[in-house]
């Protein structure tokens, strides 16, 4: 718990509620506290402030009332939420009174939900109940409870696996052939956790399937050329969509990328086609970045965006948990599919340990990176090296 002194609690309550802060002149009620204390869990976290009106004034509270509430805190953390959380209280004295500050750290076992079950999450200074079916899976999935690429994709077995491409795979991966195993296709997708109960999961749609449009139209890669530095709707010099397997859509954008990016002479003849004026390598790590790590409850395309002077890679879903673009940057990662990740060494330019950003950057350092957690995107921007003035 962050030590502060009253006049940064002062400092705190002039600048109103919001996300991280609410106030309450008097708590009374166990489940209505244990309400806002499961919204600060299953959020960022926050401060409880008791004995402040909503108006910023100081109320205060007594010695009895510090007693009475520090029990009801106890309760309905312990009795009313589940599972149940530890805050930390602090109190402070001012002329009207204590002030009790109660602290609730961003949970590790979310969702956290009250005794009827109800999620709750921050709304700006308000909470409000979470029934978004995508929102309640990412805190499972923050978890670790649940992935996105384990979920299952009605209508889809292994009569889908394109099996001459899962039979190049088996035998990268394992050093057999496929044809000669004992075992069924199905039950050696399953065994390798591809499938439950005959139904083939968004990890193998994705590295096995055959027409995996039909059923995953929105897990795809679109990719834009404008012929300036902004978006426009109807004024862009071409587009394609990328779909398949997660090969087929690396293959396809990179190539997009490899035939709209400039070129240099850099001493060569005029006949030569010139070098690359950003390295190849710098795309295949951060399209393989953005295929591996993107956030499969989140029904988008990753977005290839190609301007006059820069390029955007935009992916569904921000950092997960607590990771920081610092944190990328040192080679830090988490992994949010698990069963993707665990293949990909096999398919795509794929080394995982976290490697992908730092080697981008190694081979070209003016990429900026943006997590975008309001609107729930991470963004990878590489500028060229000398913009372009329209």
């Amino acid at each position: 718990m962050k030590s502060i002194d009253n006049s940064e609690l002062l400092q705190i309550i002039a600048r109103d509620e919001d996300s991280s802060h609410q106030f309450k002149a008097d708590v009374t009620n166990e489940l209505s506290t244990a309400q806002e204390m499961i919204a600060f869990s299953n959020t960022i976290g926050g401060m409880l402030l008791i004995g402040v009106s909503d108006d910023g004034s100081i109320s205060g509270l007594t010695r009895v009332d510090i007693n009475r509430i520090n029990n009801l805190i106890s309760n309905a953390a312990s009795q009313q939420i589940k599972p149940s959380i530890n805050p930390l209280t602090r109190n402070y004295s001012f002329a009207e009174g204590l002030v009790m500050v109660v602290h609730i750290q961003t949970g590790f076992s979310k969702p956290y939900m009250d005794r009827n079950g109800v999620i709750w999450v921050k709304n700006g200074a308000d909470k409000r109940k979470a029934t978004s079916r995508e929102e309640i899976q990412r805190m499972y999935q923050s978890s670790g409870l649940l992935h996105g690429d384990e979920v299952l994709v009605p209508r889809m077995t292994a009569d889908n696996i394109d099996e001459k491409v899962f039979s190049v795979f088996y035998r990268k991966q394992f050093g057999e052939e496929f044809e000669e195993q004992d075992l069924p296709l199905h039950q050696i997708i399953e065994n390798m956790d591809l499938s439950r109960n005959g139904t083939l999961n968004i990890a193998g749609a994705l590295l096995f399937g055959k027409n995996t449009v039909y059923r995953l139209p929105v897990f795809i890669i679109k990719c834009v050329h404008y012929p300036s530095i902004e978006i426009s709707d109807d004024n862009y010099i071409d587009s394609e969509d990328y779909s398949g397997t997660i090969k087929d859509m690396f293959d396809g954008s990179l190539k997009y990328i490899l035939r709209n990016i400039r070129r240099i002479q850099n001493g060569q003849g005029v006949n030569s086609l010139g070098e690359l004026e950003i390295p190849k390598i710098v795309f295949e790590e951060l399209i393989t970045n953005a295929i591996i790590h993107r956030d499969y409850f989140v029904s988008s395309p990753i977005r290839i965006m190609v301007f006059s002077n820069r390029f955007e890679i935009i992916n569904p879903g921000h950092l997960p948990n607590n990771l920081t673009i610092s944190n990328i940057k040192s080679g830090n990662s988490n992994i949010r599919n698990p069963i993707l990740t665990s293949f990909a060494t096999r398919i795509l330019p794929y080394r995982g340990l976290g490697t992908g950003i730092r080697r981008a950057l190694k081979a070209y350092s003016n990429i900026e990176f943006i997590n975008d957690r309001d609107n729930n995107m991470f963004k990878a921007v590489v500028h060229y090296p000398q913009i372009v003035e329209l």
